[in-house]
């Protein structure tokens, strides 16, 4: 090989990561091993220089000086010592931050490319450990120029999980226990490459593309296999052109794995694993479909998303997922998995309409401003509402079988609204309470859509009207800080009692009468992010609320002293413990047992919770990385009563659906960021930055 720097001359100076002098003593180590076909001193010595060459993820200009001397020796030593060097040289070659070749290195560096894509594939044809091969096999590819070479540092520290890279946001979906076994692949294969002339006339894989077509591979993978078999056969028959598919190159290296892998006894679970890699997957957050291939490569050529309809792994579930039954294969009310908004439509996977999407009028940004808190108003003998508000302090009313406004929108709330309750009271009359963010509580009345008191922290329910300027009285203890949670319990005297949270911790609870509070919550004074009322006996009910550092504290509104227990009994400490549950919303799951607690946290976990006993129920929902962040949370009711709960993150695009009854888990891509979510009955309430809109958990 010529155009290496002589390892006499003074540019090495000047090189950054090694030195001639380290250079020299290497080679002459290789040099005696392949003169004796034995010595593992060179081995220690190219660990040293090789940390060197490649630190932290960095690759200095050196090493393209020192590369060309060391592949030139190594490629002198049997096939089966090498292994070590080529896999080595591989994350060199692929590593994220290499410094641009330096031009008067450039043609001995690319020589030195090609002398190694030679010998490392003579190695692979040597017979490789099973552990290894996966990692020279890419070796190859990379020294071959392709990009899918650079799913060499993704794939490195296999450990059953994959991170893959969405093109299109620049965002990870994280596919937990990934490189599972199946007997038959659950995709087709992928389109073979090119013929020629996109193939290379000269190169090395020749007797690679002859070991993909014996009987081992074959016999290794098993039926249903032999496809993708032939796109690997034909891929190295080309030679690994630089265009040729990611998927394809990755059913190469499977099948390298499958045909060369030693011990045998592995080599086929090992390459049906790793076949699945020429699969696609759906990015989380903006529910496009890439390859596989695009999701690992560094720089993949060509990416572009795949078809709404391609079958697809997810975060959520994982390597399971196949391609969505037709309407006829679909059993009367059988639910599908996964559900895709188009337009004014849910869709199948397949294409199957599922139900229409519902966009409540009158939710424009421009006049009342995103959606940041719904809830339900339901009055005996009259219509069910859906009530919302946001970031412009306005109220609407809507009629949920069609979005209707049943009034204007009503201004009136002097701050942005964060949270919203239903205030049923003991007279039949059910009035609306929102709070704000600057510590503004408001009773509405929804029949007649007026908002009956306005006033900072407490409430002033006296003149049937607005009240103006600063607040009559100002509690001791109260300040005006931002209201995070509100809900309504009724006490075993018969009083129905407005409670509210604040961000500061100051949990109150207020006689809806004359907005003065009469009793004192949250004995330890932690902020509250979320809040709940659990029914837990008849005549009972206790508070829930999720604190900032992830906690859950059950408080009983009967007790005088919020010191004392009473009904409340915390959750299981231990149960939260091993779940690494940092709960962060809460909310009450009316089974057709009994109420239940159910807990969100950050991370897509759902618990449900006894509240007379503080123990776990059922396993609960495990954590997705679709639906990660600050969870917004609802409970439905199904048409055979059984309950369904709705959870997302704020400002994310996807829902899942859990029935805790059967485990059964449907995943919905929507088109907008979601913030806040209600339901009635079935039918599901998605408050969202552009509005409101609602679809049916029972499809058509």
């Amino acid at each position: 090989m010529t155009a290496k720097l002589p390892l006499h001359s003074p540019r090495w100076r000047d090189l950054d990561g090694v030195r001639a002098d380290e250079v020299k003593a290497l080679l002459a180590e290789m040099a005696s091993a392949a003169a004796g076909g034995s010595g593992d001193a060179w081995r220690r010595s190219w660990a040293s220089l090789a940390e060197d060459l490649l630190d932290d993820g960095t690759v200095y200009d050196g090493a393209y000086a020192a590369l060309p001397h060391l592949v030139e020796a190594a490629a002198q030593l049997p096939p089966e010592q090498s292994v070590a060097f080529w896999v080595d040289l591989g994350f060199i070659v692929t590593a994220e931050d290499r410094h641009r070749v330096p031009s008067d290195l450039e043609a001995g560096f690319a020589a030195a490319l090609r002398l190694a894509e030679q010998a490392a594939v003579r190695s692979l044809l040597a017979g490789v450990p099973a552990e290894v091969c996966t990692l020279l096999a890419l070796s190859c590819v990379a020294f071959a120029g392709h990009h899918t070479g650079t799913a060499l540092w993704p794939l490195g520290p296999q450990d059953g999980d994959l991170r893959l890279m969405c093109r299109a946001c620049d965002v990870d979906t994280e596919i937990s226990e990934f490189f599972v076994d199946l007997a038959r692949p659950p995709f087709p294969a992928p389109e073979p490459p090119a013929p020629a002339p996109a193939g290379r006339t000269e190169h090395p894989w020749a007797g690679v593309a002859a070991a993909l077509r014996e009987e081992t591979p074959k016999e290794a993978l098993g039926q249903g296999w032999e496809p993708f078999l032939r796109v690997a056969h034909d891929v190295a028959a080309a030679g690994v052109p630089r265009e040729t598919p990611g998927q394809a190159v990755l059913c190469l290296v499977a099948g390298l794995v499958a045909a060369k892998a030693v011990p045998p006894s592995a080599d086929g679970e090992r390459g049906r694993r790793l076949m699945l890699l020429a699969g696609c997957f759906r990015c989380w957050n903006c529910e496009q479909t890439w390859t596989i291939a695009d999701g690992l490569a560094e720089n993949p050529g060509g990416a572009r998303p795949q078809s709404p309809g391609t079958p697809a792994w997810t975060a959520d579930d994982g390597p399971a997922v196949l391609p969505e039954p037709t309407a006829s294969d679909r059993r009367a009310g059988e639910a599908a998995t996964r559900l895709r908004q188009e337009g004014d439509a849910l869709l199948a996977a397949d294409g199957t309409p599922w139900g229409r999407i519902s966009v409540f009028a009158g939710a424009d940004p421009a006049s009342i401003g995103g959606i940041d808190a719904l809830t339900i108003v339901a009055a005996p003998g009259r219509p069910t509402l859906v009530a919302g508000a946001g970031d412009k302090g306005v109220v609407c009313l809507w009629d949920p079988a069609d979005g209707r406004l049943v009034h204007a929108p009503l201004p009136g709330h002097p701050d942005r609204v964060s949270s919203m309750t239903a205030l049923p009271l003991p007279d039949g009359v059910v009035l609306l309470a929102t709070g704000g963010d600057a510590g503004t509580i408001v009773l509405w009345d929804p029949v007649g859509a007026q908002p009956l008191a306005v006033q900072p922290v407490t409430v002033e329910l006296t003149t049937g009207r607005p009240v103006a300027g600063p607040p009559a009285r100002q509690p001791v203890g109260d300040r005006s800080d931002g209201v995070s949670g509100m809900c309504v319990v009724t006490v075993p005297d018969g009083r129905t009692l407005l409670v509210t949270a604040t961000s500061r911790g100051a949990v109150r609870l207020r006689d809806p009468g004359t907005g003065e509070p009469v009793g004192r919550l949250n004995p330890y004074g932690r902020a509250i992010r979320s809040m709940a009322a659990v029914p837990v006996a008849a005549g009972r009910t206790v508070i829930a609320a999720a604190d900032v550092r992830g906690g859950v504290e059950v408080w009983d509104p009967a007790v005088d002293d919020p010191w004392e227990r009473g009904a409340a009994v915390q959750l299981s400490r231990q149960a939260l413990h091993d779940a690494d549950h940092r709960v962060a919303a809460v909310a009450t799951a009316p089974t057709p047992d009994r109420p239940l607690l159910a807990t969100a946290d950050d991370r897509g976990r759902v618990m449900l919770w006894d509240p007379a006993t503080g123990a776990p129920v059922g396993d609960g929902l495990a954590p997705s990385t679709g639906t990660a962040g600050l969870p917004a949370m609802a409970a439905a009711t199904l048409h055979d009563g059984r309950t369904a709960l709705v959870v997302g993150s704020r400002r994310g695009r996807t829902l899942r659906v859990w029935e805790p009854e059967t485990g059964a888990v449907r995943n919905i891509a929507l088109d907008a960021a979601l913030t806040c979510l209600a339901a009635v009955g079935p039918q599901v309430i998605v408050g969202h930055d552009r509005g409101v809109l609602s679809f049916p958990l029972t499809g058509e």
